[in-house]
């Protein structure tokens, strides 16, 4: 054989090695050389873990959150998901989830990545449920207007542009928690300057949430947590946030 010829087999040899450490025709690499993109890094969270974040889901589908594993009741504690605020893995779109009722050998909760679309949809299918089972007397979808028009006609569009009442409302929340974003358009469309602010992804926001709990004297609680020019309001209910509103504007000389 030529030298010539023998180069060109020995190239020829290389390339085929070289081709056979990429990734296969389906589009998955090479477990040996690839890691795992699915699954968070492991991270032990015991009932002493600082900085905890806890959220889990009511029989109604709504998301709560508090500090303790002990805070958290039998009914949501099955699958509870799990923020350590001096961290930022599972505050994305994967999130560490755990059985709190389950340990290791050394007292650590079992946890597991759960990817966020899974994790929201525990709630959402929750309260798909049981919107269906009051139905027909279940709330629609979409909030009323102020005056009780319907947002979808011209004259509900006209009222839920309300004028600015000077009102500030700061809603301490999540973007996966269906009420916030409630209480979000409830406010706006009451006049009301709306600060949004996310526990899961500004940890001086949930220390602030927090400080303002332990002033009010409440313990763990659901979100959203909105505070009203000073008055703190714990979940969404319209007629307690109308409440507040009155006596704000009463408070501005409005």
């Amino acid at each position: 054989m030529s030298v010539g010829r023998s180069l060109v087999v020995s190239l020829a040899l290389l390339v085929s090695v070289a081709a056979c450490k990429k990734p296969t025709t389906d589009g998955k690499a090479d477990d040996t050389t690839q890691p795992k993109s699915a699954e968070l890094p492991p991270l032990e969270v015991k009932a002493d873990t600082p900085n905890l974040l806890l959220t889990w889901v009511d029989d109604k589908g709504d998301f709560h959150v508090t500090q303790k594993p002990a805070d958290v009741p039998t009914e949501g504690r099955a699958v509870v998901r799990v923020v350590v605020t001096t961290r930022e893995e599972g505050t994305g779109s994967l999130v560490y989830v755990t059985n709190l009722d389950e340990t290791n050998a050394t007292g650590a909760y079992r946890l597991k990545t759960m990817p966020r679309a899974q994790w929201e949809e525990l709630g959402a299918s929750k309260r798909k449920a049981r919107m269906e089972a009051l139905a027909p007397s279940a709330l629609p979808s979409s909030l009323p207007a102020p005056g009780g028009a319907d947002p979808r006609s011209p004259a509900g569009a006209a009222a839920g542009k309300a004028p600015a009442t000077g009102v500030v409302a700061i809603i301490y929340g999540a973007d996966w928690c269906k009420p916030c974003h409630d209480a979000e358009r409830y406010l706006k469309q009451r006049g009301a300057t709306v600060i949004k602010k996310d526990i899961d992804q500004n940890e001086v926001a949930a220390d602030e949430m927090r400080r303002k709990l332990e002033k009010a004297g409440r313990g763990g609680a659901s979100i959203p947590v909105i505070d009203i020019m000073g008055q703190l309001q714990v979940g969404f209910s319209p007629a307690a946030l109308e409440q507040a509103l009155e006596r704000a504007r009463s408070a501005k000389g409005l």
